[in-house]
């Protein structure tokens, strides 16, 4: 199938499904100029081990070493702006063709770009929660300080560490998001993957969820995953540049 005739199946999928969720991972924002995990030279674990900088217990002993590695790429972060593809979801979305984002970013970018129902598997960085007295504060406050400081935020009210409303290994996901998630994923007949290589349970999982009662999937991936073969249409290609003719061939008609 020539890629056209890949972009043309898509939207045509998207059209004829009732109920359309799409998942989303670290390549999407990757246009966006935020680093995926595990890329090559610029992956996040490239050169610190997740477990020291990024679980929960050592977060607790040692908060400003999760604190001097995500500092820079707060920065990043902060600076983002939503890429095509974000945007491209959005649309789809306000078209009817889509009912929900399930997203393993913290970004927030989904958002940004106008999507309505995200469901943020690994939390966000709009809020931060205190490990001592549990107080929950929006984050944006607590950066400024931080990125100019360096110090480690400081609950207002006890004075304990806070911590950003992402998931750490060790963690357990958001209750209610997942609850969400699983839910759309019972009721769809077709998921579109965008920018997620499938390697971190248990987002890993859902199209397989999605296969096992009959419903279709979109691949849209840079490298291959565990499912392409079992998917209805595979591009191997940009999802900022994918994503925007699928769009564009589903408001075509």
């Amino acid at each position: 199938m020539s890629y056209a005739s890949k972009i043309a199946r898509a939207a045509a999928l998207l059209r004829e499904a009732r109920h359309a969720v799409a998942l989303t991972g670290a390549g999407l924002s990757t246009p966006s100029g935020i680093p995926d995990f595990r890329s090559p030279g610029t992956g996040l674990w490239e050169h610190v081990d997740p477990m020291e900088v990024a679980y929960i217990q050592a977060f607790r002993r040692h908060p400003e070493t999760f604190y001097g590695w995500i500092r820079p790429l707060m920065e990043t972060l902060l600076a983002a702006e939503p890429n095509a593809g974000h945007l491209a979801l959005a649309e789809l979305e306000t078209g009817g063709w889509l009912r929900a984002v399930i997203t393993q970013n913290i970004d927030g970018l989904h958002q940004r770009a106008g999507s309505r129902v995200v469901l943020e598997l690994h939390g966000h960085l709009r809020e931060a929660t205190c490990i001592s007295c549990y107080r929950v504060s929006p984050i944006e406050p607590l950066l400024g300080d931080f990125l100019a400081s360096g110090e480690v935020p400081r609950c207002p009210v006890c004075g304990g560490v806070m911590k950003p409303n992402v998931i750490l290994y060790g963690e357990q996901l958001p209750a209610e998001a997942v609850s969400g998630a699983m839910e759309h994923v019972r009721q769809a007949d077709l998921m579109l993957v965008a920018g997620a290589s499938l390697e971190t349970m248990p987002a890993s999982q859902l199209p397989f969820l999605v296969r096992e009662h009959a419903g279709r999937l979109i691949m849209v991936n840079l490298m291959p995953t565990y499912i392409d073969e079992a998917a209805e249409v595979v591009i191997h290609a940009d999802v900022a540049e994918v994503l925007p003719r699928v769009a564009r061939v589903c408001a075509e008609g």
